[in-house]
């Protein structure tokens, strides 16, 4: 997928989480008021919190798109992750704020009722429109490969777990006559929004500190290096994600009798061979070196590490 098709379906995609979270918030808080449920009014802000983080991601979009400068030579598609990061402390924040009223209510209760029927209807058509959002968010994030928008699904999939908690809060709040229920609901679906802030805080991280998730793609470039006839020795490879795609910087081993220009050749065949066999390459760095050169290896990983 193109950087501008990208970019678009990313767009495209937060305004669809935007304009449909706005909806769901603006239902749920004006019910939770009416009904006199907190939980609903808990899970109204949740939503409210999530047209946020939608309008995070489409200005992020924008960033995204720019071409790389003096300033940022490798491009800004790194504003992906960084968006991931500020996503999860905008989620936490949300569940704190939560956390800290509903103990409150706890420690000083206030009289009030049970909550209207209507607010277990606003709770089921939340389900259903939240559940419909994380799978469209889900299937774009993946065809995208933006952490960004998973991380957006993921929080989504958390309200789906939320919106059911409330509705179970209600229909038990009914039965057994008890409104302080509607209350400890409120304050579990605040442990829960603080818990999936934490996951996708330490998941965004491992990209910006240069990790990879799937270890395999060692395998592929050692690979890829020794199709090349004449290559030898793979190691010191490094491998780091921009957004989506993979920056490899390694070195090979050629015999020492070859010349610069046939050396340049190889390495070359090398980088392309590298970006044939593995899908969304950024670019490859290929350091030559003469075959039974020994050295220190500090970084990177060998096929002795695999």
């Amino acid at each position: 997928m193109s950087l501008g098709t990208r970019e678009k379906k990313i767009i495209a995609v937060s305004w669809v989480a935007i304009i449909g979270n706005a909806i769901l918030s603006i239902l749920k808080v004006s019910v939770g008021i009416l009904s006199g449920s907190m939980a609903v009014i808990a899970d109204g802000i949740d939503s409210a919190s999530d047209v946020l983080t939608s309008l995070i991601t489409l200005f992020t979009a924008h960033i995204i798109g720019r071409p790389p400068d003096l300033r940022y030579p490798y491009g800004y598609r790194k504003a992906d992750t960084m968006a991931t990061k500020i996503l999860s402390f905008i989620i936490f924040f949300a569940g704190s704020q939560l956390f800290i009223s509903s103990i409150g209510k706890l420690i000083h209760p206030e009289p009030h009722g049970i909550p209207a029927a209507i607010a277990i209807y606003i709770i089921i058509i939340s389900i259903i429109g939240k559940q419909g959002l994380a799978l469209y968010l889900k299937k774009a994030g993946k065809t995208a490969e933006s952490s960004m928008l998973i991380a957006n699904s993921k929080n989504m999939q958390s309200d789906v777990i939320i919106s059911i908690s409330v509705l179970v809060g209600l229909i038990i709040t009914y039965v057994l006559k008890m409104p302080i229920l509607d209350v400890i609901t409120a304050l579990l679906v605040s442990i829960w929004i603080m818990f999936v802030a934490i996951k996708i805080f330490f998941e965004s991280g491992r990209d910006l500190m240069d990790g990879i998730d799937d270890p395999e793609i060692y395998k592929q470039v050692i690979a890829a290096c020794t199709q090349i006839k004449g290559v030898s020795n793979p190691h010191r490879i490094r491998i780091r994600k921009i957004a989506n795609l993979y920056l490899v910087t390694l070195d090979i081993e050629l015999p020492e009798y070859m010349t610069l220009k046939e050396g340049h050749l190889l390495s070359q065949a090398v980088e392309e061979n590298i970006k044939t066999q593995i899908p969304n390459i950024y670019d490859v760095l290929v350091h030559i070196e003469p075959e039974g050169n020994k050295e220190a290896e500090v970084f990177g990983v060998s096929e002795k590490d695999l």
